[in-house]
């Protein structure tokens, strides 16, 4: 969370290494893996994951709704204030918040066992992925826009589907690895820190094969090789963290712990932060110096906020 709330403002400025930038078409970068990272993070610690029973799409509505109001709140603005908008991203319309709600309701309305939600979400994926090869990636890739509101928002409408699937299959990974029918013991970790990392391995290597041979990992169309490259990176680093607990010390700061326990809202106040920078700074054209200047002073203000907000209580949450 702390590395987008950075990224989001940093790649305004002309200092940001465009290499980590998000990529037009197909490639990877350090700006690309963000949302399928949160779709993965969230996925492994789902409701579905822990085994409690999904709600009736009345209650997955009511508790997406907030992202709603968000992701169109997000939209009058931008376009009250002329804010710059890359359509390319999701479309005319879309964004990330309409996407994570469009995820939420589609796993809480179609009831799909933990056990099985991995089979089911590799099988879109698959076949999501036929789809694109089979001239949908034309598609998807033409800067050619009709009238329409799917062809004006083609990127964020058709990527659900692979967002989808990734969700799934980490509701899978969640249950199987920690919310099963596992004891809590010292022993059941270290086999499931085994597998976290075997796992890792083997999305990677899927992920070059896929790269090479199929189709080139595109953010923007989330297809499979996409998929599996956001799969592969946060299990390495969820394998480093679990591998760290071995050590056996601890240490968390009051930061971390604010910023865990509000990540909307951390996102959102670094939201409105970055829109008002780039309201205030022409950043293209800021030196160097003044730059660095800008993100130190945001990234204080961000973490000020945040701190405050945590001492006291108040929380964002939609699920």
């Amino acid at each position: 969370m702390i590395v987008t709330c950075l990224c989001i403002l940093a790649v305004d400025f002309t200092i940001f290494p465009r290499r980590y930038a998000k990529t037009e078409t197909y490639g990877t970068s350090l700006m690309d893996l963000g949302v399928g990272s949160f779709i993965v993070t969230n996925s492994l610690v789902s409701r579905q994951a822990r085994g409690i029973s999904s709600m009736s799409w009345k209650a997955a509505f009511k508790s997406s709704s907030p992202l709603l109001v968000l992701g169109f709140g997000r939209l009058l603005s931008t376009r009250s204030v002329d804010y710059q908008v890359h359509v390319a991203e999701y479309g005319v319309h879309w964004n990330f918040f309409f996407t994570l709600a469009a995820v939420t309701i589609l796993t809480s309305i179609i009831k799909i066992p933990p056990k099985y939600s991995g089979l089911f979400g590799l099988s879109l994926l698959v076949g999501y992925q036929w789809w694109s090869v089979n001239g949908l990636n034309l598609y998807l890739l033409s800067n050619e826009r009709g009238t329409d509101l799917l062809s004006q928002n083609k990127e964020g409408l058709f990527s659900i589907l692979g967002y989808w699937g990734i969700y799934l299959l980490g509701v899978q990974l969640g249950y199987h690895l920690f919310f099963g029918d596992h004891k809590p013991e010292l022993k059941s970790k270290k086999w499931a820190t085994i597998k976290v990392s075997c796992l890792s391995i083997i999305f990677w290597l899927t992920t070059v094969v896929l790269d090479s041979h199929v189709e080139r990992a595109s953010r923007r169309m989330c297809n499979l090789a996409y998929a599996t490259l956001v799969l592969a990176q946060n299990l390495q680093v969820l394998a480093i963290l679990m591998l760290s607990d071995c050590i056996g010390v601890s240490s968390i700061s009051t930061l971390e712990e604010a910023i865990n326990r509000n990540l909307l809202g951390t996102f959102l106040v670094a939201n409105v932060l970055t829109g008002l920078t780039n309201m205030l700074v022409d950043t293209i054209f800021s030196t160097p110096l003044s730059a660095l200047s800008i993100l130190v002073t945001y990234a204080y203000l961000l973490s000020i906020i945040t701190g405050i907000a945590d001492f006291y209580g108040m929380r964002i949450k939609f699920w």
